[in-house]
């Protein structure tokens, strides 16, 4: 199987076959062996994959090969997350129908990687959109809805007017829907919800025991569910028509309150909008507003005054205007604020355009109260001077002024001490054709009926049309149309589908048993749960690892996944992104034009087009279909074969940080591993009976090399591992050792490079004499022994300027160190004839000579 030259094209399709003919992925229960489970973030089938997917997918191949070969028993499947509105726009905009579109783009995607060499289970792999898939989802969802983790009521959600249908609020984008760019609007319509709040503080608490997450990671999932303490208390109306309820989080700044506001949605400003024009048009145009807090924090602050006052709860001859304000959401706290503009500056904007007051309750120690130019909030230890405090309370600040503030409100009966959450309950409701039916009836005289569970999959009809705006479901008269099944009269489907992120939130429980009758097989469940290591992109550290954690436990709750699961990923890793410059020109009216990389030639630092037109090149940025910055891994293999772009991705910089992909990196990677097989095919036709010198070296070398790529790969260090295997290869073809310790060097060197560079490794293992494949070979261990080197070189200083080193034993007493440094050529030389003062040996570092 030797060639004149390393030629992948040739080696890589038939080592392919060879592992698909062992079976070597097909993952097994296997009661004698450790498991191992890695994952990667499954794909949207957009229409092809990138390098960027490449690196992602690699590391989870290296890490599934290592794994392997060190005798677990490895689960690495793949799958698609299919359901979404771009295969229905494509739909309205190709025509045809969003099925044909999706597994049409899983076959190109999925061809794209089977060329790689990836260590898939490609038994397991599942489209969300099959109905095997989603039937199964829909059984999840009735249990829920049976444990109770499942209602519907109404609520004020984000509506894109464009695609017509629910946004998440991670889904608009600066008050505008993620997909179509149209205005988003507030609008409040019946939905389905899953209770995750009630498992609010479970999840908070859970994440300090998620030691093996990146600590942003962590980070950004407990601000996302937000614990607060505060106090919920009443401001009593002047008019004697009842009460505001307030809940804040900084009671100790009572005394700074200077309008009390409330929520656009709020029930007394719907109530006042019935009588009051304006307002009704105020309510609206809050309304076509910004949806999330993140963003009302920067918006605008507007406003509209009720005319309407409450009584101060510490004094009743203060009076507090009501405001219905822009920046206030109604599914936090209680959906009304009191304003104290002097320590926020959200509420100091909003006070200084209305010309509310702004009496603050402390300034900076040293300094007069005067008139304040933007909002005084003290860092945590910042002294300060109190200007009005709560009647009875003491000077403090921080948590202490909170609790006491708190503390003194309940002993005065103006409110209690209560901890809130901002996590919300997640609404799943979408108005769109390609999702998971949501499988419950809507029967006039028995309500809501989930489906009978022996009717599941509830199959999304075939015959729909797009030629109208709108969720094409609702007008299917046919799947509409059915029978109750709890009375059997006339009755209506549910026509709302579910959101994409319920798709993705338990496929991980799926794959280990992508065939069983119910969503999972407990069994099967047991063996291969938990996933060990899961790795995708940090812009899936909210929702979907939150949701996913949320569905775990929901899964436990219903008999679907045992205990240990209700956090079902052990290790997570957010890789970093592949980049590359983006190559532009401009059309007649100066707007961007996008060139695909293949499609631009550059010289001496300049792109330029097939008919000579020099091409803009912009820095390097995230690979995106929009700007035409994407490499076709295919495009590569063509070129220079999987095993190049595996080896690249993986060692150009660290894997949780962004890499640039270059051609001139690609071409190095590929003459790297050019240098590496013509080495194999040397020590391949040496004769093993030939002698040579330094044996004991090379077997040093070679398990250090062991050690080393093993803590690496095990540390996610792939790019040192793959520095270590450099400096091995240098070795090797250096070395003038016996031809059979070369060939167990070089058979060695195949098994380390093989979770990277599986095809050549298998071709290097061939050649030289290993057994079998080497995909199915035990991973080498290092002898300890062989770790422990036999002599340590060691600098001299004099003085504390390096001038010489030496070689001793690594055993060496300190007396014995000293003796030979005094004894070396070099030394000799700096002393000219002088006797040092004082000779200091720090063993194992340093000689210190003082003269």
């Amino acid at each position: 199987m030797s060639a004149d030259r390393y030629s992948p094209q040739e080696i890589e399709p038939r080592w392919q076959a060879a592992w698909d003919s062992e079976g070597c992925f097909t993952a097994r229960v296997d009661a004698s062996r450790p498991k191992y489970y890695v994952l990667e973030m499954f794909p949207y089938p957009s229409g092809r994959i990138h390098i960027g997917h490449v690196r992602n997918y690699t590391m989870g191949d290296v890490v599934a090969r290592t794994k392997k070969a060190q005798g677990f028993s490895v689960l690495h499947p793949m799958g698609w997350d299919a359901f979404g509105m771009p295969a229905e726009n494509a739909a309205m905009a190709e025509g045809g129908h969003p099925g044909t579109w999706t597994y049409n783009n899983i076959k190109v995607m999925k061809g794209q990687m089977k060329p790689l060499g990836l260590s898939i289970d490609w038994s397991r792999e599942f489209a969300t959109c099959d109905p095997e898939y989603y039937g199964q989802q829909q059984a999840l969802f009735l249990d829920m809805l049976e444990a109770g983790l499942v209602y519907r009521k109404n609520a004020v959600v984000n509506w894109d007017p464009v695609d017509m249908t629910v946004l998440a609020n991670e889904q608009v984008i600066d008050g505008k829907g993620w997909r179509s760019g149209a205005d988003v609007e507030r609008r409040e319509l019946t939905q389905w919800f899953f209770k995750i709040s009630e498992y609010s503080e479970e999840l908070l608490d859970a994440l300090d025991g998620l030691k093996d997450w990146p600590e942003k990671v962590r980070l950004m999932q407990a601000n996302w569910i937000g614990k607060s303490r505060g106090l919920q208390f009443a401001f009593e109306r002047t008019d004697g028509q009842g009460e505001i309820e307030v809940y804040t989080t900084r009671p100790d700044t009572l005394m700074g309150a200077s309008f009390v506001g409330i929520s656009p949605d709020h029930p007394l400003a719907r109530e006042l909008a019935k009588r009051n024009a304006a307002l009704q048009a105020f309510r609206e145009e809050c309304a076509k507003g910004g949806t999330t807090a993140e963003e009302l924090e920067t918006a605008e602050k507007k406003g509209f005054d009720t005319g309407l006052t409450v009584k101060h709860p510490f004094d009743p001859d203060w009076e507090l205007p009501i405001w219905v304000a822009n920046f206030i959401l109604m599914d936090y706290g209680t959906g009304a604020i009191f304003g104290c503009p002097a320590h926020d500056q959200r509420d100091f904007e909003f006070a200084t355009k209305y010309s509310l007051p702004i009496p603050p309750v402390f300034v900076p120690e040293g300094t007069e109260e005067a008139p304040l130019t933007e909002a005084f909030v003290p860092a945590k230890s910042e002294p300060v001077r109190f200007v009005r405090l709560l009647a009875g309370s003491e000077e403090q600040t921080g948590e202490a002024a909170v609790d006491a503030a708190i503390a003194l409100c309940e002993e005065k009966g103006i409110g209690k001490g209560v901890t809130k959450f901002r996590l919300r309950d997640w609404g799943l409701s979408r108005q769109r054709y390609w999702g998971c039916p949501i499988p419950v009836i809507h029967c006039d005289t028995c309500g809501v009926v989930p489906e009978a569970k022996e009717n599941l999959p509830v199959r999304l009809p075939e015959d729909v049309s797009f030629d109208k705006p709108g969720n094409p479901l609702d007008r299917h008269p046919t799947w509409r149309d059915c029978t109750c099944p709890k009375c059997g009269a006339p009755a209506k489907r549910e026509t709302d589908t579910m959101d994409t992120f319920v798709d993705s939130s338990w496929y991980f429980a799926r794959f280990t048993a992508p065939h069983a009758n119910g969503p999972t097989d407990m069994a099967e469940a047991e063996y291969w749960m938990n996933v060990d290591q899961y790795i995708g992109g940090i812009e899936h550290a909210i929702l979907h690892l939150l949701y996913s954690r949320f569905f775990a436990r929901a899964m436990h709750k219903t008999g679907h996944l045992p205990q240990k699961s209700i956090e079902p990923f052990n290790a997570l890793f957010t890789q970093g992104m592949v980049t590359h410059a983006i190559y532009q020109t401009r059309d007649a009216k100066g707007r961007a034009v996008y060139h695909f990389p293949e499609d631009v030639e550059l010289k001496d630092g300049k792109g330029f087009l097939k008919d000579g037109t020099e091409v803009e090149i912009v820095p390097s940025a995230k690979m995106s279909k929009s700007k035409r910055n994407v490499v076709d891994p295919v495009a590569i293999i063509d070129q220079f074969g999987a095993d190049t772009a595996r080896w690249f991705v993986m060692s150009d910089s660290p894997p949780e940080r962004d890499v640039e992909w270059t051609a001139a990196g690609a071409e190095a990677a590929y003459k790297h591993l050019g240098r590496v097989w013509t080495l194999g095919e040397k020590i391949a036709a040496m004769d093993p009976g030939i002698t040579g010198e330094g044996d004991d070296d090379l077997k040093r070398a070679m398990h250090r090399a062991i050690d080393d790529v093993t803590q690496t790969i095990e540390g996610f260090a792939f790019n040192k591992a793959i520095a270590k295997l450099y400096e091995f290869t240098n070795t090797l073809s250096r070395t003038k050792a016996s031809g059979a310790v070369q060939k167990e060097a070089a058979r060695v060197l195949a098994q380390l490079m093989a979770p990277m560079t599986p095809h050549l490794a298998e071709h290097l293992w061939h050649r030289l004499g290993g057994a079998g494949l080497v995909t199915l070979a035990a991973w080498p261990k290092a002898d300890p022994a062989m770790l422990v080197d036999e002599s340590i070189t060691l600098p001299v200083q004099f003085n504390g300027k390096r001038k010489a080193e030496i070689t001793v034993p690594a055993d060496a007493s300190k007396e014995e160190v000293e003796k030979a440094a005094l004894a070396d050529e070099a030394v000799i030389r700096v002393l000219a004839g002088a006797t040092p003062k004082k000779v200091i040996v720090v063993p194992g570092r340093i000689v210190n000579v003082v003269v």
